[in-house]
C-alpha cells in the first residue's frame, strides 16, 4: 500500500491577528437582559483547573467593559464513555450546561442532533477568528458545512520513542522511512529485551483510543480516501484500510505489540504509564500532550530528565515509496449549548478562553498544541520547545476524519483489532470491520 500524498493540503497562515483584539470586539455582544450567569462543564481535572484559573480575569475583564457574566464552573470528574452518556442525557432533557469543554470527536453527533449552537455568525463578526489556523477551521467544520465548535487546542500524533534505550541497545534513532524499516528496528529490540517493542493502541479495552490514538492514525496515511466528503460515505473497502489491519497483524504476529497488556482493562497504565516509562516497550504512539499530559513533571507517569531521553519520529509510511508523516486532529472544544438563555454570554467565554494568555495557559496545562498563530511570542507557551515544534508540523499534518459516523467507525475497529490479539489475519479483521462498520452505519453511508 503506498502512501504518496498528504491528504491535508491546508497551510498555516503567515501571521494573523492576535486574540486580545479579538476581545475588545465582543462589546456589541453584550447579554441582551442585563447581567449573566452561565454554567460550564468540564469533566478532566487537570482541564477544570486550567478553566477554574481563568475564570476570575474573564469576569474582571467582562466588568470592566460594564458587563456582569458570572461564570459557574461545574466539574464531574468522568471518563470519556460516561461523559458522554451524562452529556447526552443532560442534552435530550434540556438541562445541559451554557458552555460544555468535550473532545472534538464527539461533535459532529451532537450538532447533527441539533443539541448545539452554531457559530457561525459569532465568527464572521470576530477578528480573532483570523488567527486561526486553516486546518483549524476546516477540521472544526460540521457535515452541513457549519461550525458548532471552537477548537481550543490541536494534537499532533507521531511515534514517540525512548532514544536512550535504543542508543544503548545499538539500535538505529534515525526517521524510518517505511514501517518495513521500522519492524526491522523493532525486531531487534524484542530480541534484546525479551519482550514486546512497540505500544499502538488496539483492541476493546483501550475503547475509542484504538481508534482515535491507534488504528486511525495508520489508515489516515494510506492512499485510499477514508472518508469522503462529497458524499458523507465511509469507503470501509478501500485498501488502505486492508494494508492498516495487516500491519497490525504483523504487529502481532511478531510479539511486537503487548498483546496481553492491551487486552487488560485500563490497557495504558502498564504500556505507557509502565512500560515505556521503565523502557521495556520504548516506543508508543503518541500525541503532542505526552510532553506534559503523561510523561511530564506533573502528569500521570513522570519520566525524568524527559526532553534527553524521549524522541519523536513521525509515521513512517507503508511503503517504500511514501513519505513519512504525523497526524492531526481538534483536541477539546468548546461548545455552546443550542437552548443557552445567555448565548452572547457564552459566546464571549469561549473566545475571551482563546485569547493570549488564557489560551496559552490552558496548552501548556494539557501540553497541548495552539489552534491559531500567535502564541509562539505568549508565555508560557512559547517557553515550550517540544509544543512549537510540534505545531510547526501542523503544515505537513495529515488529517483524522471524525466525520459523521466515526463513533460507529472506532467499534468497528476496536472489535476487528480485538480478534487480530486474538490471533485473526489481517484480512480476516478486514472482513470483520467491513461488516461491522456496514451494520453500524447502515448500507447507504458506506462504499
Amino acid at each position: 500500500m503506498i502512501r504518496n500524498r498528504i491528504l491535508s493540503a491546508v497551510a498555516l497562515t503567515a501571521g494573523g491577528v492576535l486574540m486580545a483584539t479579538g476581545l475588545s470586539s465582543c462589546a456589541a455582544e453584550a447579554p441582551a437582559d442585563g447581567p449573566a450567569t452561565i454554567t460550564v462543564l468540564a469533566h478532566q481535572q487537570v482541564r477544570a483547573d486550567a478553566i477554574k484559573a481563568e475564570i476570575p480575569a474573564f469576569e474582571a475583564a467582562m466588568a470592566k467593559q460594564g458587563q456582569k457574566i458570572t461564570v459557574k464552573l461545574e466539574t464531574d470528574i468522568l471518563t470519556d464513555a460516561q461523559f458522554s452518556t451524562k452529556i447526552t442525557q443532560q442534552y435530550n432533557a434540556g438541562t445541559a450546561p451554557d458552555v460544555v469543554d468535550m473532545n472534538s470527536a464527539g461533535m459532529s453527533g451532537y450538532a447533527g442532533a441539533g443539541y448545539l449552537l452554531p457559530l457561525d455568525d459569532y465568527l464572521a463578526k470576530w477578528p480573532g477568528w483570523e488567527s486561526f489556523f486553516p486546518i483549524t477551521k476546516a477540521a472544526a467544520k460540521a457535515a452541513d458545512g457549519k461550525t458548532y465548535a471552537l477548537p481550543h487546542e490541536m494534537g499532533v500524533q507521531s511515534l514517540f520513542y525512548r532514544k536512550d534505550v535504543l542508543t544503548k541497545l545499538g539500535i538505529d534513532t534515525s526517521q524510518p522511512k517505511t514501517w518495513d524499516e521500522l519492524i526491522g528496528r523493532l525486531q531487534k529490540i524484542s530480541a534484546a529485551t525479551g519482550g514486546p517493542a512497540i505500544t499502538l493502541p488496539a483492541g476493546t479495552a483501550w475503547g475509542g483510543g484504538s481508534w482515535a490514538e491507534g488504528f486511525g492514525n495508520i489508515v489516515a496515511g494510506t492512499d485510499g480516501k477514508f472518508f469522503d466528503e462529497s458524499t458523507g460515505k465511509w469507503d470501509v473497502k478501500n485498501e488502505g484500510v486492508a494494508a492498516s489491519f495487516d500491519l497490525f497483524a504483523k504487529l502481532t504476529q511478531d510479539k511486537l505489540l503487548p498483546v496481553q497488556d492491551l487486552q487488560n482493562p485500563n490497557p495504558w497504565i502498564a504500556t505507557k504509564y509502565k512500560g515505556f516509562v521503565d523502557g521495556s516497550i520504548p516506543v508508543a504512539g503518541q500525541g503532542s500532550w505526552g510532553w506534559k499530559y503523561d510523561w511530564g513533571p506533573s502528569g500521570s507517569a513522570p519520566i525524568e530528565d524527559l526532553t534527553s531521553k524521549v524522541s519523536t519520529w513521525n509515521f513512517p509510511a507503508l511503503d517504500a515509496s511514501g513519505s513519512p508523516y504525523v497526524t492531526t486532529a481538534p483536541g477539546f472544544s468548546w461548545a455552546v449549548t443550542a437552548k443557552t438563555k445567555y448565548a452572547d454570554a457564552s459566546v464571549k467565554f469561549i473566545q475571551w478562553m482563546s485569547s493570549d494568555e488564557a489560551l496559552a495557559n490552558q496548552l501548556v496545562a494539557v501540553g497541548a498544541v495552539s489552534p491559531r498563530s500567535g502564541l509562539d511570542s505568549v508565555a508560557p507557551y512559547s517557553n515550550e520547545p517540544q509544543l512549537l515544534e510540534a505545531e510547526a508540523q501542523l503544515t505537513k499534518a495529515v488529517t483524522v476524519p471524525y466525520a459523521d459516523g466515526v463513533d460507529q467507525i472506532s467499534m468497528a475497529v476496536q472489535k476487528a483489532t480485538e480478534d487480530i490479539l486474538n490471533g485473526a489475519s489481517g484480512s480476516e479483521a478486514t472482513s470483520t470491520f467491513v461488516k461491522q462498520a456496514t451494520d453500524l452505519l447502515g448500507p447507504t453511508k458506506v462504499n
